[in-house]
Order: structure tokens, then sequence, then C-alpha cells
């Protein structure tokens, strides 16, 4: 009896929400108490509905009551716990919000330790125990706790639901079988998980296959991951100890032009002032010569002058004269410097586009390119900003807009000479290299445009019809002529369907070899797809038909 007026005390003096004992009791109106906290969280949920209530009786407040510490409780809570009273049991705890509640137990209830299929009834242990020891009750299908036990009953007919209907795929009660169900393929609910259980194994064996190789192919990646990270460190390492050789060697022979220059500048300026002592030293000899010469002019003895006059008259062999010619010193070191700063730009510029390229092709076990984009938005995401090269262009292009519109004019632009330039055909490449997944547009008002990739390379002196985009293999060319489009690629054309538009979108992919041409308007229809292996770095070309034809690279960012 102590141990159960113990538990009757706890019970009293527990918060139905949190179910613990009271802190901070409160009591409100209706008599019922709470933990301050746990009464203040409940209300503060319901502010919204400006009406507060009472979890238990659900008595309703408005407006929202003030509630003090309820000081008599707080004390006898206190004593309570200053009793040491046992727990209860651990077959009495009650159930919370989340629990499955026993539906015997009145008053406050206790979870339940089982659901009963043929009950449908959900039961604590207390209330359990006559499953157990009944003989009819004891063959009825116990289960764990379960909410959804109302699931199990017909809807229409208040009966537990013990067949499958396979024809309509849906648990009926025996009253449905006879009713709309009649005729239909039914068996038990029994017989049919059993059918349904062995596809799940079956089900369950694919997706523990699957586990296994996906852990397999987990394990592959993390040792690709570790190769790449392992690879990268050494090539970052070995590619610092080499351009630190460079630098090392460019400031040894820098260091030796700078010795040769000053060892030289020593030796010239030595040679140079000895030359001037010689000049000095010859200076006043011929002033103490031309003195003597004065002084014997003025003398009046006839036979005294012309005894003197020759030895007086002889003159020592003078220093070389000095070349009054420009000089240019050093200047020609200068100039053979920057030619060599020159040569080793140029060299680094095409060597590195192959570094970049080398970069990019590192191969990895997902080496499957992503799908082509479908939407204008998602070839956005790939958008590349395009210049042209004026080092490229013939001299009857105009570049503007930032180098990014190209006319063709009759007046002759005056380029510079460079080796890169297109001299027979009115072409021009563009500044930047194009590596993996680019996307461009150009948009013309124009007569006739070829809309192209080249490689660097591509020849470009002449007249001959090999050097147009597209009519060798170095390059690939899309041509818009007369509201018709030509493929052209190693001379060979291919007559190409689609809807006439002033803009043409250009999607590459590198690396998968894919290169695309699209008509762009309110839609993106494609117009030619190429599926090659690219060996080089490309760079977007232009050439216009005609002159006042003008072709630019769209601003897409």
């Amino acid at each position: 009896m102590a141990q159960k007026g113990a538990q009757l005390d706890r019970e009293v003096f527990s918060c139905p929400i949190c179910l613990d004992l009271l802190k901070d009791p409160v009591t409100t109106s209706c008599g019922h108490s709470y933990c301050m906290n746990c009464i203040k969280s409940f209300w503060d949920e319901e502010d919204k509905k400006e009406t507060y209530s009472c979890p238990q009786c659900r008595q309703t407040f408005t407006p929202r009551p003030v509630l003090l510490k309820s000081t008599m409780l707080a004390v006898l809570v206190d004593e309570l716990k200053k009793t040491g009273l046992p727990a209860a049991a651990a077959d009495l705890c009650y159930a919370g919000a989340e629990d499955v509640a026993c539906d015997v137990c009145t008053g406050r209830k206790l979870k339940a330790l089982k659901s009963c299929l043929t009950c449908l009834v959900s039961y604590c242990k207390k209330h359990l125990q006559p499953h157990y020891d009944a003989v009819l009750l004891s063959k009825h299908q116990l289960v764990e706790p379960s909410k959804k036990l109302q699931e199990n009953v017909c809807s229409r007919h208040g009966e537990v639901m013990k067949i499958f209907c396979r024809t309509d795929q849906t648990p009926i009660c025996y009253l449905c079988s006879m009713d709309e169900h009649k005729g239909h393929d039914t068996v038990s609910a029994a017989a049919e998980r059993t059918e349904k259980q062995k596809e799940l194994e079956v089900s369950r064996q694919n997706i523990q296959q699957r586990i296994q190789d996906r852990e397999k192919d987990a394990k592959l990646l993390q040792q690709e991951v570790q190769n790449i990270n392992r690879s990268a460190d050494k090539t970052v390492e070995d590619s610092e100890k080499i351009f630190s050789e460079l630098i090392r060697l460019l400031e040894k022979r820098s260091s030796e032009v700078k010795q040769q220059v000053r060892s030289q500048q020593d030796a010239e300026v030595s040679r140079v002032k000895e030359l001037q002592e010689k000049l000095q030293q010859e200076i006043v000899e011929l002033k103490k010569k031309d003195a003597e010469l004065k002084k014997l002019s003025h003398t009046e003895d006839h036979n005294q002058f012309l005894h003197s006059y020759p030895s007086l008259s002889a003159l020592s062999e003078s220093t070389s004269s000095i070349d009054n010619r420009p000089l240019r010193y050093f200047e020609d070191v200068t100039a053979a410097v920057s030619e060599v700063r020159d040569k080793l730009q140029d060299v680094l510029r095409e060597e590195w586009t192959k570094l970049s390229l080398t970069v990019t092709e590192v191969d990895v076990l997902l080496s499957d390119s992503p799908a082509e984009p479908r939407t204008r938005a998602g070839f956005l995401k790939y958008s590349c900003e395009i210049t042209l090269d004026p080092n490229t262009a013939n001299t009857e292009l105009l570049l503007s807009e930032g180098d990014r519109k190209a006319t063709a004019v009759r007046n002759q632009q005056s380029y510079p000479s460079h080796p890169d330039r297109f001299t027979g055909w009115c072409q021009v490449l563009s500044r930047e290299s194009l590596t993996g997944r680019c996307y461009w547009e150009v948009e013309w008002r124009v007569r006739g445009l070829d809309v192209a990739v080249s490689y660097k390379n591509i020849s470009k002196v002449g007249v001959s019809n090999d050097r147009i985009f597209g009519r060798n293999d170095k390059s690939w060319s899309l041509e818009c002529y007369n509201n018709n489009y030509t493929f052209w690629y190693n001379n060979i054309k291919t007559p190409v369907s689609g809807p006439w538009s002033s803009r043409v979108g250009v999607y590459l992919d590198h690396r998968a070899g894919i290169l695309s041409f699209y008509s762009v308007s309110e839609t993106m229809t494609l117009l030619h797809r190429v599926q090659t292996t690219f060996t080089q770095p490309l760079y977007a070309g232009l050439r216009p038909h005609y002159y006042e034809d003008t072709a630019e690279f769209c601003k897409l960012k």
C-alpha cells in the first residue's frame, strides 16, 4: 500500500505536459496544475488564435491568464522530493504525445506495449495480460503498438479487412467480397502478404546487392580522391621545382648579361679615358708650339727667324682622330634581350595553352561528360566572354566594341605585320583559347557570314580556298548565307535545315568532342552537331562575306 500511495502522490504532483514532477507549479482557474514554463510554452503556440485552453479539460480563457507560482503546491513538491520516493515502475510509464496510448486505461493513459489486430485495440502491459492468459485471446495477432489500427477496418461495413482484392489492389472485408468486389480475384490478406513478402525479399536482395556495389564504387571513388590529391600535390611540387629552375636560369642569364655589360663598360670607359689623356697631352704640346711660333712671328731679326723656323715648324704625329658618327653603345644588347623576351613569351603562350589543355584532360573514373543542356538557361551557365585578336584580323576587317565586333571595310586598316594575321581572306580569330565547356552567341547584320571554330595553326597566308574556315581539317564552320545554312569541314559541305535567325549560338564541349550550332530566337533550335576528337585548343572565328557586313560576339553575362 505504501508503494501504491507513493506512486499516487507522484502522479498527482506530476505535470501533465512534461510528465515530470512540477517545477515552479502554477494552477489554472479550472483547477489543473502545470510547470510554469510548460503551460507558457503551450499557450505561446496558441497566441495566433488569441484563445487559450487547458491542455487537460480544454476549458478556454480569454484573454490569456496571468499565472502566479503556487507557493503551497511548490512546498509539497519539494517535500515529496526530499522523501526520496522511488520512481514509478517502468510498466507505469505514461504515454506522451508521440506514444501509442493504452485504449483500456481510464484517466491518464499508459504507453501501449502491444496492439491486437483482432481486437483492433492497443494495450499496456497490465491490460495485455489476458491475451497471454486466456486461451481464446492467445490466438489473436499481437504487433508492435500502432496508431493505424482503424485503417484495418472497412469504412463502409465496419468489418476487419482480412481479404485482399488483387483486381483492385486494395484490402477489403468479407462483405465487400460479396458486394462491389464480387467476381474479383481475391485472396486472404495473409496469402497476399506471403507473396508480397517473397517479392520484398527479392527487392531487398537487389537493394543489398546494389548497396554492396555502391559501397565498392564509394571505395573506388575514395581511392580516386586520394590518387587525385596525391598526383596533384606531386605535380604542383614538381612544377614549382621546374619553374624555380627556370627562374634561376633566367636570373643566371640576367647576371651574366649584367656582368658582360659592366665588364665591357669598364673596358670602353678605360679606353676612352686613355684617349682623353693623350688628347689633353697633345693639346698642351700644341698650345706650347703655338706660343713659340707666335713668339717667332714677332722676331725682327730675319736671320734669327730663318734659323729657328725649321725646328719650330715641325709638328709631332697627331693622335688618332675621333669619328663624328652616331653611336648606339649598348642599345643592341637591349634589343637582343627584348627579342629573347618576345620569343620566350611566344613559346610560353603557345605551350601554356597546351599545358592548360593537358590539365583539363586529367582522366578520372567519372570521365563521362554531363549531358548537353536543353534550354538556353542551361547553356548560359557555360557562357564565356569572347574578344577578337587584332593580331589575326585581316586588314579589311575593322574591330570595334572592345574587339567584340568585326566589320568588313574597303579601306585597309593599318595593322602592324604579324605572323598570325590572315592575309588572303577576311577572317579573324578570338583572343581566348577555348577548352572545357563553353557557350557563346554571334549576332550579325550581314548578307553572309561564317561562324567557326579553328585551331591556332590554321594556314593564314594566301588566297587559296583551303585557307577559308571549314575548307581544311583545322577548322569547322557554319556558313549562313541567303537564308540557308551549310556546315563545312575539311572542304566537305553539309546542307543544314533550321529556322533562319540573325543570332547563332555555339556550344563546345572540348573534352567530349562535341560542337553544336543553334538558331537562337525566342527558342533554341539545334542546327548541326559534330562529334569528333579535338587535339588542340580551339579559337572562335568569324568571316563576313561582303563589305559593310558586321558580326558581334554577344554579351551574355
